[in-house]
C-alpha cells in the first residue's frame, strides 16, 4: 500500500499531498457571500459552520449553513465543519440530514464533546491550533483511530508531516502507521 500524507483541510494545496477540493461559504462571510457557489464541483463541502464568536447574525449563520447542508445532502459530499462556540446547535441540526461524512475541522473541544461525535460516526481533524489546546491533545491520545485526520488549515507552517509527527508522538505510534491509518480513514469517507 502506497503511503502519502492527507491535508483533509488546508487552504494552501500542494501537489506532492493529497488534499481534496473544498468549496462553501464560511460563517463568517454568510452576510457578504453567495452561498450558490458551485458545490457540485468539489470533493467536499466546506467549510461550513457556524461561528458563534463572529460579529455575524446567528439566524444568518443558520440559514446559510442549512442550505449548504442540504446541498451536500444532495450531492452526497461529505462537509467539513467550522464549529466555534456552537456545538450544541451544529450537533442539532445535523441531525436533521442525512451526510456522506463529517469532519469537524481544527477540533477544540473536550472528550465528551469527542465521544458524540464518534458515536455518529464523525471524524475530527486537528491542526496547529487544536494541538496548542491540553484538552485536544488528551483527545488525540485517546480517540479511536478511524475517525482521526491532520489538517494545516490556513497556515502552511508548520508544514503537514510535522502536524503528523507531533500527532503520531501523541498516539505513541509511528509517523507511517498514522499515514496509514489516515489513508484508511480518506478512503473510507470519499468512499474510494
Amino acid at each position: 500500500m502506497k503511503s502519502y500524507y492527507i491535508d483533509i483541510h488546508t487552504h494552501h494545496r500542494r501537489t506532492d499531498i493529497v488534499t481534496p477540493s473544498q468549496c462553501g461559504v464560511h460563517p463568517w462571510d454568510a452576510e457578504t457571500e453567495d452561498a450558490s457557489c458551485d458545490l457540485s464541483q468539489c470533493d467536499m463541502v466546506g467549510e461550513i459552520g457556524l461561528d458563534y464568536a463572529c460579529g455575524v447574525s446567528r439566524e444568518v449563520q443558520t440559514q446559510l449553513f442549512r442550505t449548504q447542508l442540504a446541498e451536500a445532502e444532495r450531492l452526497q459530499k461529505p462537509v467539513v465543519l467550522h464549529v466555534v462556540r456552537s456545538f450544541e446547535d451544529v450537533m442539532r441540526i445535523l441531525d436533521d440530514y442525512t451526510l456522506r461524512g463529517v469532519v469537524f475541522h481544527g477540533f477544540i473541544g473536550s472528550t465528551q464533546q469527542a465521544v458524540r461525535c464518534f458515536d455518529r460516526g464523525y471524524y475530527l481533524s486537528f491542526g496547529e491550533r487544536s494541538l496548542r489546546s491540553t484538552k485536544s491533545c488528551n483527545v488525540v491520545k485517546s480517540m479511536p483511530h478511524e475517525w482521526l485526520f491532520c489538517e494545516t488549515d490556513d497556515k502552511p507552517d508548520p508544514p503537514i508531516e510535522e502536524i503528523y509527527r507531533r500527532v503520531a508522538e501523541l498516539r505513541h505510534a509511528s509517523v507511517e502507521e498514522l499515514r496509514q491509518q489516515i489513508k484508511k480513514n480518506y478512503e473510507k469517507l470519499m468512499h474510494l
